[in-house]
């Protein structure tokens, strides 16, 4: 029995990302965003359900796989584009409005996160480290830019929504963002992979450390902290990878 538990919580966030789709197309663009938010934390507890019951094999990689297409890939992208019709019709940009096509751009989302999934399916490299941005990271930093937007007056120790809100409501530089960390997917970066081995601070120094970074963002700026950390985690890798160890992968 226990062999399928974590097949089980991969297919809740498979549902998730169903029905994420299915507020997107309904303008709820909130909901949505929230349905992701509980697909990530299920793909995080399926891996997670997997190594601490010691079950590997069968069918969980590809069933994970599969559901990261969705929830993290398909999903997002149809919000994202949700997202900029509605900043378009709000506040309509020039550019977008006499180049509509230009919004579809958000589909290379779902375009590169199939490549990432499917390089990560048969690259044996990527037990304990990603090589490119995983896809569910990717997914986070649009969804809480998005609510960002939808709740601009969530309170704040340190009140970074002057910075914020100006980038979030401008459906050009997210639609830029989309670009560059869809080339980030497939890059031949390494990223430390946030699995936990144990509940041992000495096998696990790297994820608790970025852990409780998040944490103290979270306090201090709110949901804000989502995007800031996933800019934390893109830059340490690149600054690791090519500056601090450039012959050497990221690891825990």
């Amino acid at each position: 029995m226990k062999k399928h538990i974590p097949n089980l919580i991969t297919t809740g966030n498979l549902l998730c990302g169903c029905l994420a789709i299915v507020k997107a197309f309904e303008g709820d663009l909130a909901i949505a965003c929230y349905l992701l938010i509980i697909a990530s934390a299920l793909d995080f507890l399926d891996g997670f359900a997997a190594r601490m019951l010691n079950v590997s094999g069968g069918i969980g990689k590809d069933l994970d796989s599969l559901s990261d297409m969705i929830s993290f890939g398909l999903a997002p992208g149809l919000i994202l584009y949700q997202y900029v019709k509605v900043l378009n019709q709000n506040q309509p940009v020039e550019l977008l409005t006499q180049y509509p096509w230009l919004m579809y751009i958000a589909f290379i989302i779902p375009v590169f996160s199939s490549f990432r999934l499917a390089k990560f399916n048969n690259d044996t490299r990527q037990s304990t480290t990603f090589y490119g941005l995983p896809t569910p990271a990717n997914a986070n930093f649009f969804i809480f830019c998005i609510l960002l937007y939808l709740f601009p007056d969530l309170p704040m120790v340190i009140d970074v929504s002057g910075i914020v809100q100006p980038i979030v409501s401008n459906p050009l530089i997210i639609l830029g963002f989309g670009v560059v960390f869809s080339f980030l997917l497939v890059a031949e970066i390494p990223m430390f992979a946030l699995k936990f081995k144990s509940m041992k601070w000495a096998d696990n120094k790297l994820p608790f450390s970025f852990v409780l970074l998040w944490l103290g963002l979270l306090i201090f700026t709110n949901i804000a902290a989502m995007p800031i950390i996933v800019i934390i985690y893109v830059v340490w890798s690149i600054i690791a990878h090519y500056f601090l160890s450039p012959n050497k992968q990221v690891t825990n």
